[in-house]
């Protein structure tokens, strides 16, 4: 299998799992127990907690939730207080669906056809401003910093989907909560963080023990100790990461070649997303012709609901082009030569359906 869907998830980094092994082998106290054993699984979670920490912006906290869908539906109805909601018409359902969940005043910004969307004023009596770092399906960078001062400007807070960019691209300051994510950085599903500026404080989504003042549950330490290395191998192999993505990306444009079309910006854009198109492509014949190539058609969240990508056709792709569409993911562990190869057959496949 030729993995290629690094936006659904990416794989287990090898010192990752190293990390968590002591926890799942032998370390199976309960990190918020007062006893010796109980103390020190909670310093591993701390030391975590740092490591994630460091490749987010100073003056605030991390608290660590079951994954970023957590921390943004925390996020989102711990303002529920707060007035208006102001997102974007390309976010993540786990945005969508929470804000439109809460019953409050929703203002979705249209993108334009590279997936960007126009800062602009917000109005008074809005409470937060929530808008991705990095797009999912089409990898557009969006103007984070100036939403985020719109955001201020009217007394609201900002909230950042970081979830595809942390570690990738820099997170503005100006931010008041962003959500991440481990397994999109080569860490373990089911662990994400809520970074909270200090200040700010949220009533719980969970009720329980407030083990994480604010969010109630028993920490697995093993699940921290994989995001922490996660994290802390993002920030040492940073360049690397970055080079070894911007080659992948340019021998995939040019394998591709003139009958695909790039959708989405080509340039404010994390060149590890590619999702192209190709007229009167049938992409279910397509995925079972390359079966052992992992692809997608679409967020991972959304797959086999029949209906087209919500991001492609903000972006003004008729339902027909949004329909003939796919994303091919890539990043630390993919090779050159199979992602030639890959493309190689997709590209014969592609062709066949038009004979």
């Amino acid at each position: 299998m030729t993995y290629l869907d690094y936006q659904a998830t990416t794989p287990l980094a090898p010192e990752a799992l190293k990390a968590m092994l002591p926890w799942l082998e032998q370390g199976h106290a309960n990190p918020h127990s007062p006893h010796r054993a109980g103390r020190q699984a909670r310093a591993a979670v701390e030391v975590a907690r740092d490591q994630v920490a460091a490749l987010l912006p100073a003056g605030g906290r991390v608290v660590f939730t079951s994954g970023a869908t957590e921390a943004l539906n925390w996020a989102i109805k711990g303002t529920s207080g707060g007035g208006g909601i102001v997102t974007t018409a390309i976010e993540h359902a786990a945005i969508l669906d929470t804000a439109q969940a809460t019953g409050r005043p929703l203002t979705v910004l249209p993108v334009d056809g590279e997936g960007l969307v126009a800062p602009q004023p917000v109005a008074d009596g809005t409470g937060l401003v929530a808008a991705m770092l990095v797009n999912n399906e089409v990898g557009t960078i969006q103007p984070v910093a100036a939403l985020a001062d719109a955001a201020h400007r009217a007394g609201a807070w900002m909230l950042c989907d970081a979830v595809q960019g942390y570690g990738r691209i820099a997170i503005p300051e100006a931010v008041d909560l962003i959500a991440v994510s481990a397994h999109k950085i080569y860490g373990p599903k089911g662990i994400g963080a809520l970074w909270i500026r200090d200040g700010i404080t949220l009533p719980p989504l969970l009720h329980g023990g407030d083990q994480e003042g604010g969010r109630s549950g028993t920490l697995s330490p093993a699940l921290c100790a994989g995001f922490g290395a996660a994290a802390s191998l993002m920030a040492t192999q940073a360049e690397r990461d970055a080079a070894h993505v911007e080659r992948l990306w340019a021998l995939a444009v040019e394998q591709f070649g003139p009958d695909w079309t790039i959708n989405g910006s080509t340039t404010q854009r994390y060149h590890g997303n590619l999702n192209v198109r190709r007229n009167g492509l049938d992409v279910a014949r397509l995925m079972s012709d390359c079966r052992d190539i992992a692809f997608s058609a679409g967020s991972a969240c959304a797959s086999g609901s029949g209906r087209p990508s919500h991001v492609l056709t903000a972006l003004g792709l008729t339902e027909r082009e949004a329909k003939s569409s796919i994303r091919l993911g890539f990043g630390r562990y993919t090779s050159e030569a199979e992602l030639t190869e890959a493309i190689d057959r997709i590209n014969m496949a592609a062709r066949a359906q038009g004979r």
